[in-house]
């Protein structure tokens, strides 16, 4: 495969065109009355045509034919995505998954869209507000059939196998490790290589963005250069009746034919793009003195709520790192949190919990809902002598936080087969260290 190339920069006004057509781009204007090459001018607006500048996203595509030529959509299977939070009663308790089975392709060959399992979310779609998290499993290509999404943003987490996914921007090749963000409206496919996995955390009427610094000052976590956006590539395809058009619209999976591929357009300029992102680029910041900063510190982006501070989802990361903190227990301490906090493993061992908690599984500890390092985590973390010492070699793990209460789906809880009923069992051996007659016991340090 050849080296793909990219953009550089979050939220950046960028324009690209195929170099196979040079001068594509019109200039001075964004919609002349005849288009260079005679291609066809098309607005994909990302916001309101209202927005204040310093939020509105649109992008103008130059394409061979415009994305409207298209027969009419019509209702297709649903497969296990859904939007209907109370399939199944609310379930307070700690949950944890073991990994998601991938189909095996000599069984039944599934693609990205006919492989997406709705795990949890909260909200409304039809209001532009809310979330859902869905795992991917899937073992074969799309082929001809591209999909768009009119709710809401895909934060895509490849945990098993690379995704090749074209898009009306052009190429991007993303890798475990690695992850995409592909914004509402825009139109993509994927080609896997193997059988594959992994997470996706989709937010309906907002955009990820870069968290604020504040104290931290203007470097540091996810660095806007780091981010990448596909340059302009175009095929010149016919492929009479037989192209799928897929749609996710109000919750529901739609589907159209046409008889040209999608990713027609030659040129573009804006700042409403698909882009990806590599985590080891991640500017990891720790406590260097005594406790823990909050996890808020390891968020790679957000989607803001209209509460300030209070978001409707953060992508936060757990990258190797120096601990050297203090006098202080070092893994994540006991925890009651009004947020939501659904954790996945790309790859390693998440300290806090050694066994159970796997890559391509996952965990949702619910609003209030405790949680925290297993009795074995705890043993050793109260006893360790507290020298520098590096964390996390060799591992990925994630949360997707969100300020909602995510209701948990029928295919979640039972059809996946995945629950780990035994979850609980990890902090029963937790037993009481009081000494009521010593305020100071002894310890390693």
């Amino acid at each position: 495969m050849a080296e793909l190339k990219y953009i550089s920069g979050f939220g950046n006004e960028c324009a690209s065109e195929d170099p196979r057509c040079p001068g594509a781009l019109p200039e001075g204007q964004n919609n002349p009355q005849v288009c260079p090459y005679n291609l066809y001018a098309e607005q994909l607006s990302g916001s309101a045509f209202t927005c204040p500048r310093s939020t509105n996203k649109r992008s103008w595509l130059y394409r061979i034919l415009p994305s409207v030529s298209h027969k009419p959509f019509e209702s297709i299977d649903q497969g296990h995505v859904t939007h209907n939070w109370d399939e199944v009663d609310p379930d307070p308790n700690q949950l944890r998954w073991k990994p998601f089975e991938i189909p095996k392709t000599s069984q039944k060959k599934v693609d990205f869209v006919s492989g997406l399992h709705t795990l949890c979310g909260a909200g409304d779609i039809k209001s532009n507000n809310g979330l859902a998290i869905h795992i991917f499993l899937c073992n074969t290509s799309m082929g001809n059939r591209c999909f768009y999404n009119s709710d809401g943003d895909f934060l895509i987490v490849p945990q098993k196998g690379k995704l090749l996914i074209y898009t009306e921007f052009g190429k991007m090749l993303v890798q475990p490790n690695e992850i995409c963000v592909i914004q509402r409206g825009m139109r993509f496919s994927i080609d896997v290589f193997e059988e594959t996995r992994g997470y996706i955390l989709e937010v309906y009427g907002v955009h990820f963005e870069l968290p604020d610094l504040g104290p931290i000052g203007a470097n540091g976590l996810a660095n806007p250069r780091d981010f990448l956006i596909p340059v302009a590539w175009y095929e010149d395809r016919q492929v009479p009746g037989g192209y799928t058009v897929i749609n996710k619209y109000q919750g529901k999976l739609f589907a159209a034919k046409q008889d040209v591929s999608p990713f027609n357009v030659v040129a573009w300029h804006g700042n409403y793009t698909p882009y990806k992102y590599n985590l080891e680029n991640f500017m990891v910041i720790n406590s260097v003195g005594f406790d823990h900063a909050d996890p808020s510190i390891f968020t790679v982006l957000t989607a803001k709520s209209v509460r300030p501070g209070v978001a409707v989802a953060d992508f936060v990361i757990f990258p190797p790192r120096w601990g050297v903190a203090d006098k202080t227990f070092r893994p994540p301490y006991y925890h009651r949190n009004c947020m939501s906090e659904f954790m996945g493993l790309i790859k390693g061992h998440y300290e806090a919990k050694q066994g159970g908690f796997l890559p391509g599984g996952g965990s949702l500890h619910s609003s209030m809902t405790p949680h925290g390092p297993d009795a074995d985590c705890f043993e050793k973390a109260s006893k360790a002598k507290l020298a520098p010492e590096r964390i996390a070699d060799g591992t990925m793990a994630f949360m997707f936080e969100s300020s909602l209460s995510m209701a948990v789906t029928k295919w979640g809880l039972k059809t996946s087969n995945c629950l780990d009923e035994n979850y609980y069992k990890c902090w029963e051996p937790l037993k009481s260290h009081f000494t009521p007659n010593s305020r100071n016991p002894a310890g390693p340090n």
